[in-house]
């Protein structure tokens, strides 16, 4: 489990084929590994990750086919959003992310509105009936609240902490973002259909 507060911006060195998916490695920039142990969950802008090596600042990560199907943003070079595990001691300042990503959305309206940014995402239709109106969204590994839904594009407030802490800095129009949705809208869906 994770909070959706990233940690660091780190990189994504290099990545190697394997008969179902990647090799990864990705420099940890800021997030000190010196706790992580082979086997511990890294979010990676917002995919569970499994650590399977450390090389002093980087980590390795094997990435399935099924993952690479339904993400985006782990290409040599690219920075990504990291976050470790959350211990059950930690504070949870954003919500309760499992770091199985839902979707891929698509960047519609990304501009300056004051010191902030405006942010709108198209979601994947399947995805619009869990995203509510001050409800918890995770774009990229980042827990942020919805402003507004209109059908399958919903609208954020980045203030600049956010840009600055995170990867979103680097959005533009038709940029593709992984989307997990708050888990409490998909259980109660699951519990309403039956």
């Amino acid at each position: 489990m994770f909070s959706g507060i990233v940690a660091s911006i780190g990189k994504v060195e290099s990545v190697s084929e394997l008969e179902n998916g990647v090799r990864l490695v990705i420099d940890s920039g800021e997030l000190d590994l010196s706790d992580v142990a082979i086997g511990d969950s890294i979010a990676v802008s917002g995919i569970c990750l499994t650590v399977t090596r450390k090389e002093g600042n980087s980590f390795h990560v094997d990435v399935s086919g099924e993952t690479l199907r339904c993400t985006q943003g782990l290409e040599k070079g690219r920075e990504v959003n990291l976050e470790k595990a959350l211990r059950l001691s930690d504070r949870l300042g954003g919500h309760l992310v499992s770091g199985h990503v839902d979707g891929v959305g698509e960047v519609v309206v990304f501009e300056k509105v004051g010191e902030s940014m405006h942010l709108a995402i198209r979601s994947p239709g399947n995805l619009s009936k869990f995203i509510a109106a001050k409800g918890s969204i995770t774009v990229n590994g980042v827990s942020l609240t919805v402003n507004e839904v209109d059908e399958d594009v919903f609208h954020i407030n980045l203030i600049p902490h956010t840009l600055l802490m995170t990867n979103l800095k680097n959005l533009e129009i038709g940029s593709l973002v992984n989307l997990e949705v708050d888990m409490l809208a998909r259980y109660v869906e699951r519990l309403l259909g039956r």
